[in-house]
């Protein structure tokens, strides 16, 4: 016989099938193994609102540690998300609100609640043109709870105000809104769990032009292996925003002479929002 699934797992998977049905999906394949094969198969879908049976024990401990295991990246050349997104719908009258409500005040989603000091979910105006998608927080944005207050977010703000902008006036997130061990890029099932949180964001917002920060950013929202060098500074559209991924500023202070692609890009996204440079100042 299984072991029953403990309390802790009860929770968690209560959260997160509560967020699927929220989105109005009702139906899920749940894993079994196949003895006379050796291996594991799929079943017929099963409703998560009726009682099923408990999970095998690998399972269960594999779901405790790991939680849900992300589907394979796919490399696009149009760099657009698969069509097939459980996501690609917006949450009707959604709001940052209820997004942060969701998260609730200690997601166990994924491993990086484990050391995490506090959940960053994201930082600007609600209704802001332009927002900001960074890669997760680090030291500074975990103790405090805000994006981009480190020496990465000062030059971001600085960044912000050569465009004629405040930093109130943007919306700034990240992929994953707690710090991966030791500033690591968040893992790929780490950024399953933690996406549709951002994607939600992102259609609550309805900005005009979304701006990625750095690789880990880009690839994740445009599901691409690809290089940044390969498409950085070129349009792109995201479900239905203009959208255009630029270096990291942690890239730009290792980096200075990438400056000036990174303003080059900048000037583009200023271009669309009809923003004029602030005089003396220049990313």
């Amino acid at each position: 016989m299984p072991a029953p699934l403990s309390p802790q797992l009860r929770a968690m998977l209560a959260q997160r099938l509560s967020f699927y049905e929220d989105l109005g999906i009702r139906l899920f394949f749940r894993r079994s193994p196949n003895p006379a094969a050796g291996e594991t198969t799929f079943e017929s879908p099963v409703d998560f609102q009726s009682p099923s049976p408990a999970l095998p024990e690998k399972e269960e401990e594999h779901l405790a540690k790991r939680s849900a295991a992300p589907a394979s990246p796919k490399s696009s050349a149009t760099l657009s998300p698969p069509a097939d997104s459980l996501f690609s719908a917006a949450i009707p009258n959604d709001t940052l609100e209820k997004i942060r409500a969701d998260i609730g005040p200690d997601c166990r989603l994924c491993r990086l609640c484990e050391k995490r000091n506090k959940i960053v979910f994201g930082d600007g105006h609600p209704a802001a043109k332009l927002m900001f998608v960074g890669e997760g927080p680090g030291r500074d944005e975990d103790a405090q709870g805000l994006p981009f207050v480190g020496r990465a977010g000062k030059l971001l703000t600085q960044m912000i105000e050569a465009m004629g902008l405040q930093r109130q006036d943007v919306y700034i997130g990240n992929v994953v809104k707690c710090r991966p061990p030791e500033n690591r890029p968040p893992e790929k099932d780490e950024v399953a769990m933690c996406s549709p949180f951002l994607l939600r964001q992102i259609d609550a917002i309805r900005p005009q032009v979304i701006v990625a920060l750095g690789a880990t950013a880009a690839r994740a929202l445009l599901q691409t292996e690809r290089g940044i060098s390969e498409f950085r500074g070129q349009w792109q559209e995201f479900r239905g925003t203009k959208f255009m991924a630029t270096y990291h500023p942690a890239y730009l202070l290792r980096n200075p002479a990438a400056k000036g692609d990174v303003w080059k890009d900048l000037q583009k996204v200023m271009a669309v929002l009809g923003l004029a440079p602030k005089k003396g100042k220049q990313a």
